[in-house]
């Protein structure tokens, strides 16, 4: 009986070694586990700042885009009046034709000689009917040129505020994965912590992923198809990407957005550089004033939607709402802008069938535009797909 008692402590001391040797050697496993997974995060965090060096020599390529996009419009503005002299010469031979024609009545004497005469001008109107058709295709490519061009200079502009947004979670990604390895070497037995820690960084990588994918969309160019846009959330990946250039201004920016959700029909990345023009023309004109602030309005009348930008500025001077679609025309100092962003929005509002004008801003003065583009409807949207 007593050999009994004295062997089963024994047998005890045993199984509770096994057990601890077990659970060692379970707990190295997510140890190797938890130290794959942050060699994976550092490896993101490298590419973070591969990309972050990206931007900085895409910040050089826009000072050479900006003085291509000068030579684009000189050769724009060359184009146009070739085009308009053409016109002309067409007018000309047309009017020569209709002369002919009287003739030819008059004397069957000299028909011979109008119908020689009449077939050398069909032939000359063909060429310049010809030449035309290449003249306005030329002029459409050289506005799609400039509207490229802007929105890379629009770019340029916003990179500084993007490293800002993009320095944030790149922080917070450092601090988590920080805490995450403090508790690891303190070997915590809390393996939640250690994992919360983590999933955090990796929520701060996805953030800082959808920004440079935001970024990258908004750069590319323009395709020309048309799809159903909600006007709602382009003007919120607008003030998205303008949101550390106002933050940082000190302007307060307040959004009244349409409850009901609605779309036009026409391209997003066109859409979200008007607005961003507008942004950025509400955000110079509040720089020195003593209120700075941006309303941003939608709504829908009678089946067209309206989009309304109202800044506390000095306001458009009086006889100038209509000149200051201008190209190059602007109202700031010399050296402060090219007077291409309002024209180049004008250009693309004109291009998806909408309006954009300035409205009285009433007694509390400062600027107000106002941008109608008619709603997309199912037989609409169905018409435009075919």
């Amino acid at each position: 009986m007593a050999s009994v008692v004295n062997q089963a402590p024994a047998g005890i001391k045993k199984r509770t070694l096994k057990e601890v040797l077990d659970s060692e050697a379970r707990l190295q496993e997510r140890v190797q586990l938890l130290e794959l997974r942050m060699a994976k995060a550092e490896e993101r965090r490298r590419a973070l700042v591969h990309i972050m060096t990206d931007l900085n020599q895409l910040n050089r390529r826009l000072a050479d885009q900006r003085r291509a996009m000068l030579h684009i419009l000189v050769d724009y503005e060359g184009d146009r009046s070739r085009l308009a002299k053409q016109t002309d010469r067409l007018d000309g031979s047309r009017r020569a034709l209709l002369h002919i024609l009287k003739d030819s009545h008059q004397s069957n004497l000299r028909l011979e000689k109008s119908r020689k005469a009449m077939i050398h001008i069909m032939d000359d109107l063909r060429q310049t009917t010809a030449a035309m058709q290449r003249r306005e295709q030329q002029l459409r490519d050289k506005q799609e040129q400039l509207v490229q061009a802007g929105k890379m200079a629009t770019l340029g502009e916003l990179t500084t505020g993007v490293a800002h947004e993009l320095n944030n979670p790149l922080n917070n990604i450092g601090l988590f994965i920080g805490n995450a390895v403090d508790l690891m070497e303190l070997g915590a037995s809390e393996r939640h912590r250690v994992l919360a820690e983590l999933r955090n960084a990796m929520g701060q990588v996805r953030k800082a992923s959808e920004i440079i994918s935001h970024l990258r969309t908004f750069g590319r160019a323009a395709p020309v198809s048309r799809e159903p846009v909600a006007l709602n959330e382009v003007i919120e990946r607008a003030l998205a990407l303008m949101h550390q250039q106002l933050r940082l201004r000190q302007i307060e920016v307040t959004v009244q957005l349409c409850p009901d959700s609605f779309t036009v029909f026409g391209n997003a990345i066109q859409i979200e550089q008007v607005f961003i023009n507008l942004l950025n023309n509400a955000r110079d004109a509040v720089a020195n004033a003593a209120v700075r602030k941006i309303h941003i309005m939608s709504s829908i009348d009678d089946g067209v939607a309206e989009i309304r930008f109202r800044d506390t500025g000095p306001g458009i001077p009086e006889g100038l709402e209509q000149r200051i679609f201008d190209p190059f025309f602007t109202t700031k100092e010399v050296g402060e802008g090219t007077g291409l962003g309002l024209s180049i929005t004008y250009s693309i509002i004109k291009d998806h069938d909408g309006t954009i004008a300035v409205e009285k801003a009433g007694p509390s003065g400062g600027a107000v535009f106002l941008i109608r583009l008619p709603l997309a409807t199912g037989e609409f949207k169905m018409e435009n797909l075919l």
